[in-house]
């Protein structure tokens, strides 16, 4: 990343090419990228002066990310518990439909492991819930 100084300098050198060019194209070309150089130039200059005015503190922003990501995942776990303690209670073609939906979630080559590991889980744990038939 180049700093405003190096920007400056670069418009500058791009700007004497410029005068001293003959083809007419080449020298708007010159031109063209020494205005841009010297827009780059201003824009650095102004973010240095102004950085703690652009720029949210980012523990702050992090520490919000972390609490939402925190509550969403408590969310998931109360609902996918809800599920499971329900899971002999809800229509075969649900389960199916849940279970099929829960094992396309993860990684595609994973899919079949994935679809083993719930299975195992519901297999083992198939007694354990509210409403099971004993």
């Amino acid at each position: 990343m180049f700093t405003t100084k190096q920007y400056r300098a670069k418009s500058n050198e791009l700007g004497e090419l410029s005068k001293e060019a003959t083809d007419p194209g080449q020298i708007r070309k010159y031109q063209d990228s020494s205005d841009s150089f010297g827009s780059l130039a201003d824009n650095e200059a102004w973010l240095a002066d102004n950085f703690d005015k652009t720029l949210q503190r980012s523990g702050e922003k992090l520490s919000n990310h972390i609490a939402l990501a925190a509550e969403e995942e408590h969310v998931l776990r109360c609902l996918g518990a809800a599920v499971i303690m329900q899971w002999n209670t809800i229509p075969t073609k649900l389960q199916r439909e849940l279970f099929d939906t829960a094992g396309s979630l993860g990684e595609l080559l994973d899919t079949a492991e994935l679809r083993g590991q719930i299975a195992r889980f519901l297999h083992k744990h198939k007694d354990d819930e509210p409403g099971a038939s004993n």
